[in-house]
């Protein structure tokens, strides 16, 4: 008996079939579908049949290489006839699911035409963040009614961030402050925001240079970032004092060394 690894045909080795069975299952490789991409095409209008046609895209893609299989190939793996299964392509094609692209063939030095499911992810992850929006909302009207704590400060944070953005949040917005709280606190991060809006910078690289910076000083409470800015202001207006007035250290210093020569005569 011979077993075939990719494209290389091998004698099996004499002993248990199921042993041969497992190396062949093994080396044909597998077809990695997404999860939620099961979970949610009916949602996106793909029927069944057009939803194994793209899974059997995804597997000659993968597997064989080939970026745009004929639809006899493709009926050999489907219990639908040839006809059928270029119905499902041109209404996936109808409803912007894929479309067709060049590639460039690194093996052949050639380009060719194949199929791209670039879109359909596009619509994929249109479903993920209302799916997440959704879940985050309803996380925060269960927790709405919750003892005052860690979650209700969370759930504060999140309004005040749509408040002063004056929209709601997106998925991945929200996990960047869900990042942030979770490294810094809800009350650095709304004071964060606090500081941000007040200097007309409504955007989160700015309240991510806030973070970091207290961070790289080790301020890790309102009172430590207060205490912080009162000598940062002190260290700031003895600069300006000196940028407006070079002489008045030096006067100040000269009047401290005329004195202490007047008392050395006086003794």
């Amino acid at each position: 008996m011979f077993t075939k690894i990719g494209s290389k045909v091998k004698k099996y080795r004499q002993g248990n079939i199921a042993a041969a069975f497992g190396t062949d299952l093994w080396m044909s490789g597998a077809v990695n579908v997404p999860s939620m991409l099961l979970k949610y095409y009916k949602f996106m209008n793909i029927t069944d049949p057009e939803m194994m046609t793209l899974i059997q895209l995804f597997r000659f893609c993968c597997q064989e290489n080939n970026l745009h299989p004929a639809t006899d190939a493709l009926a050999e793996c489907l219990s639908s006839t040839p006809g059928e299964i270029e119905n499902n392509i041109k209404s996936l094609f109808e409803k912007k699911v894929i479309v067709e692209t060049l590639y460039y063939d690194v093996a052949s030095d050639d380009v060719v035409t194949g199929y791209d499911f670039e879109p359909l992810f596009e619509k994929l992850s249109d479903y993920w963040a209302c799916s997440r929006a959704k879940e985050i909302e309803k996380a925060g009207s269960k927790l709405e009614g919750q003892k005052p704590g860690k979650n209700e400060l969370v759930i504060r944070c999140y309004k005040s961030f749509e408040k002063e953005f004056g929209r709601p949040l997106s998925p991945i917005e929200t996990e960047k402050i869900t990042q942030w709280i979770d490294q810094a606190g809800p009350e650095l991060v709304h004071e964060a925001l606090k500081r941000a809006v007040l200097n007309g910078k409504w955007n989160f690289r700015y309240i991510d240079t806030i973070l970091l910076e207290w961070k790289k000083n080790n301020l890790n409470s309102i009172s430590s970032i207060s205490e912080h800015d009162k000598q940062y202001q002190g260290i700031k207006a003895a600069r300006e004092s000196r940028r407006k007035d070079p002489k008045a250290g030096d006067t100040a210093e000269s009047s401290r060394k005329k004195a202490l020569i007047k008392k050395l005569y006086l003794t």
